[in-house]
């Protein structure tokens, strides 16, 4: 480059000779070649300029700020070799006219003049349409105002966002909705791309904490929005139920929404006003406010970038005034633009001295293009553009508006604002701050960056607010409507239970017990409710709640107020009240009465637990006999005797007054064993006798709703109730079983004349039912637990001020005179309601029976185990002595003979024997006689005997 230079100085230099005299004095040409040899040389050292576009409404709050910031950045930049290494960095402001053509035009100037990169554009229109032309030619472009949400670098590689885009911000106006606890917001914006996709990404954002958009009020483009237009939208708003509103667009358009809801009366208490970064923009650049501004935008929220305090903040903040000469005061717009420059100069600097070069080459697309007055074969693609975005992209500097430094989604790293109210004269105090990372706090998020990220509710807070009309005290974020209508409730118009809700006749006056409970919560609200009852149904016949519900989904009804069971599929359309009333479906069947007899001592046990009970004093008494018989003396006798003992002592157990004693071990555990079983028995048994001769017992087939589900008996239910769909879908019961019932009169009939086996219907209508009509009682439990609440639409504001109503109601005594005025039953009621007490039954005593007849059979399996033991040492040495019979019989007849011989006779002789006998002689020599022999055989065999015995004993 600098030998081209030098080359085309010297031929204008000899261009120049050759005008001259060939007469011209020699030292005149020795002059004139060094004087162009000289400006060759200074042409070549001249410092190579790098050229960057902005594009900006200098009309704008925005544009003027970021015109002098960009400027300060540029001379900064400029006087700091060091930057750019001797290259001068060159800003060419391009002012679009709030136009949108002449922010085209710009930009395409721009690219005509080789230009490295562009600041802006101003807005989010602009920076869809001109995105596509940077993605074209790579020259990256950088904006700080146009923060769409839908910006995406994936559509939009070459468009970065130096500032938090909206969806940050949108994401701090949750939170604070959140915070304070309202439920619905209505949106204000100008109806453009940044207006329009900011407003859906605070729906998505409100959405996430189970709050709502209620109404999106879209005005016209900032430049073309009239007053009337504003009206017109502040007089639709007026009339919603929503007092929380959030304005976002730009200043000339918030300012004039304020203005005319100032003079609408929208500025008082009651609302609440939020305004996204427009209005804390506007208040740092135009203050002092005039009064009318001031006065207009009294007690609004608004939002602006979070800057950290520096020393280098600091001292441009205070060279501001000198750089602006006083025209306009510096917001954090200005900080950023200034910012965005040095990011430009820093990645600038890096791709040069990476080695690159600055080139451009022409683009292909545009060579058939030609033909007419457009230069657009001037348009070129930056060689470079690529790697330049990367360097921007790893830009990782402080700069005055903080920590720079880009997330992989090129977010910026920790987005945060700082909430302001503005109080008097247009002063914005600072209430709290909110960041992505610690949500809202009152600790500036820097220092929060160093703890552990904790989002809790518990550790979000803000200071106390100014709100509209000077009051300290959160607005409730809603009130009723100001259209001059009334809230429409629907009400049942029932033919039967009208202690409930009736219409009186001819009018449309309702009365009972849900519309005196409902009139009790109103009267408990903070506020006045203007309504209407609106009867629902025919008046023949109980109307059906489900359609009832579904007229709330569709806007017929603004409520519904009565006897309306909440049951999770109406829970998916409506919202509901804290229940009023307990409620659950129950069965309700004819009864029986037991009345008192001569063979009421009978009805304590089942026939099948009294035969078993006898069975088991027979089989005791026959174990016991059995183990004490060769023992026992009392066991002992002629068989008459016996038979009447073992009676005797079975029955005598029941009292604990059998004279027999127990003298074998294995008979005392039986007996001890069936003892406990007695005492059980008895207890039980005179627990239920005593029941059955105090208290009115009644008999039915009915024991529930296990019943009903086994049996093939048809079930009635009231028209209109959700039993139906109950017994159907839960229950399986078949349709052509149920049969529907109008009102308690046909409840009764149809009982009476077993038309239906039960009824299913809620607990207070069958608590009516059966405080007229003592015949019928509820069998079983309640099977479904539930209650009656008013409906609303989902997420009323109105339901959870109403629940809060009713549980004031039941904290003070309230609800429960209501109920005993219009629900007080008759003293029939609380006797036929009674369910009658069961007879015992065996399968309540069966563990009891099993262990006491498990130990009856171990019992005799031990006893017989050692009689047959003993018996056969005894045949053994009897077939010694004597002759072996081979008779079965005989056998048998020597065994019975064995077991039933008393052990104290063979004791007693052997204990003689003993006697006569040295104490440690056990064998005597067998003489040759016969006699000694077998005595010999007697006192060996009597031992043995003994000890066994002794052993039973």
């Amino acid at each position: 480059m600098t030998t081209t230079i030098i080359f085309k100085s010297l031929t204008v230099c000899m261009w120049s000779d050759s005008s001259f005299s060939i007469t011209m004095n020699l030292w005149w040409l020795v002059s004139i070649f060094s004087f162009c040899i000289g400006t060759a040389i200074q042409g070549a050292l001249k410092p190579e300029v790098l050229n960057v576009g902005a594009i900006f409404s200098f009309g704008t709050v925005n544009g003027q700020v970021s015109r002098i910031a960009m400027k300060a950045a540029q001379d900064d930049i400029n006087s700091d070799p060091r930057v750019l290494g001797g290259r001068k960095l060159s800003i060419t402001m391009h002012d679009a006219k709030f136009n949108g053509f002449l922010s085209i035009m710009g930009a395409l100037q721009f690219m005509e003049t080789d230009t490295l990169a562009i600041v802006g554009p101003q807005s989010a229109v602009m920076a869809h349409v001109l995105s596509h032309l940077a993605n074209e030619l790579q020259v990256p472009l950088l904006s700080f105002t146009a923060l769409d949400p839908t910006l995406s670098p994936l559509q939009y590689p070459f468009f970065v966002q130096t500032a938090p885009n909206d969806l940050y911000l949108m994401s701090a106006i949750a939170e604070m909705v959140s915070y304070f606890g309202w439920g619905e917001v209505i949106a204000i914006f100008n109806d453009d791309d940044q207006g329009r996709n900011g407003v859906t990404a605070l729906g998505d954002k409100l959405a996430e904490i189970r709050c709502k958009i209620s109404y999106k009020s879209a005005l016209p483009p900032d430049q073309s929005v009239t007053e009337t237009d504003v009206r017109n939208e502040l007089v639709k708003v007026r009339m919603m139920e929503a007092r929380v509103i959030v304005v976002h667009g730009y200043s000339r358009t918030g300012l004039m929404v304020f203005d005319v809801a100032q003079r609408l009366g929208m500025m008082d208490s009651g609302y609440v006003w939020i305004a996204t970064t427009w209005l804390s923009t506007f208040i740092d650049s135009k203050s002092p406010l005039s009064l009318k501004t001031a006065k207009s935008i009294l007690g609004a929220l608004t939002l602006r970038q979070h800057t950290p305090d520096s020393k280098r903040r600091r001292d441009f903040v205070s060279r501001w005034n000198t750089l602006s000469n006083g025209s306009i005061g510096l917001n954090p717009y200005g900080l950023y633009a200034y910012d965005t420059v040095w990011m430009i100069a820093r990645a600038l600097k890096l791709f040069l001295d990476q080695g690159n070069t600055i080139s451009f080459s022409n683009d292909t697309k545009l060579n058939g293009l030609g033909g007419g007055t457009l230069n657009l074969g001037a348009l070129s693609i930056f060689d470079g553009g690529k790697k330049f975005l990367a360097n921007i992209l790893q830009t990782n500097m402080t700069g005055l508006s903080g920590p720079i430094h880009f997330n992989q989604d090129r977010s910026l790293l920790h987005p945060s604002y700082d909430i302001i109210n503005v109080i008097e004269h247009g002063y914005p105090q600072q209430i709290g701050y909110w960041s992505n990372y610690s949500g809202l706090s009152v600790v500036p998020p820097e220092k929060l960056y160093r703890k552990p990220a904790n989002r809790s509710s518990s550790n979000q807070h803000l200071y106390s607010v100014v709100w509209p009309g000077g009051v300290t005290s959160k607005p409730r974020g809603w009130v009723f409507p100001n259209n001059g209508r009334q809230l429409r409730i629907g009400v049942p118009n029932r033919v039967s239970y009208r202690d409930f809700v009736f219409k009186v006749n001819g009018t449309d006056i309702v009365h009972g017990y849900c519309i005196d409970v409902f009139l009790a919560a109103v009267r408990l609200l903070p506020y006045a409710v203007p309504y209407k009852f609106i009867p629902y149904g025919d008046g023949h016949k109980n109307p059906t709640y489900s359609e009832l519900i579904n007229q709330i989904t569709t806007g017929v009804f603004d409520a519904a107020v009565g006897d309306i069971a909440i049951v999770t599929n109406r829970t998916k359309a409506v919202d509901f009240t804290q229940p009023y009333i307990e409620s659950g479906l129950v069965v309700v069947a004819p009864v029986r009465k037991l009345n008192s007899s001569a063979w009421a001592f009978l009805r304590p046990f089942t026939p099948l637990m009294w035969a078993v009970t006898g069975v088991f004093f027979l089989v005791v008494g026959t174990v016991v006999w059995i183990l004490e018989h060769r023992l026992n003396d009392e066991f002992r006798g002629p068989p008459r005797k016996q038979i009447v003992t073992v009676l005797w002592f079975s029955f005598s157990t029941m009292f604990f007054a059998h004279r027999e004693n127990t003298v074998s071990t294995l008979g005392r555990v039986v007996l001890i064993i069936w003892l406990f079983v007695v005492l059980i028995i008895t207890s039980s048994y005179t627990a239920s006798l005593t029941s059955i001769l105090t208290v009115q017992q009644l008999s039915s087939p009915i024991k529930g709703i296990d019943t009903l589900m086994t049996s093939n008996d048809r079930v009635g239910y009231q028209v209109g109730s959700f039993a139906e769909n109950y017994l159907i879908e839960e229950l399986s019961i078949p349709k052509s079983r149920l049969v529907a019932l109008g009102s308690p009169e046909e409840y009764a009939i149809a009982l009476e004349n077993r038309t239906v086996a039960a009824v299913v219907d809620e607990r207070p209508y069958i608590d009516l039912f059966l405080s007229d009509h003592c015949q019928f009682s509820v069998r079983g439990q309640e099977f479904t637990k539930s209650g009656w609440g008013f409906a609303f639409p989902r997420d009323s504001p109105l339901a959870i001020d109403m629940s809060t109503a009713i549980l004031t109601l039941s904290e003070n005594g309230e609800l429960q005179r209501i109920h005993d005025k219009w629900l007080r039953k008759k003293a029939c009621s609380s006797e036929s309601s009674q369910s009658d007490s069961e007879q015992l039954q065996i399968q309540s005593f069966r563990g009891l029976f099993l262990i006491c007849g498990i130990a009856c059979f171990l019992a005799l399996l031990a006893y017989f185990c050692l009689m047959l033991r003993q018996f056969k040492k005894y045949s053994a040495e009897e077939s010694a002595s004597s002759v072996p019979s081979s008779s079965r019989s005989a056998r048998l007849q020597t065994f019975l003979s064995f077991a039933d011989e008393k052990v104290d006779r063979t004791k007693s002789k052997l204990k003689r024997k003993r006697e006569d006998m040295p104490s440690n002689v056990y064998m005597i020599e067998a003489e040759p006689k016969n006699g000694s022999a077998r005595i010999n055989r007697d006192i060996s065999q009597e031992r043995e005997q003994y000890n066994n015995e002794t052993w039973l004993h």
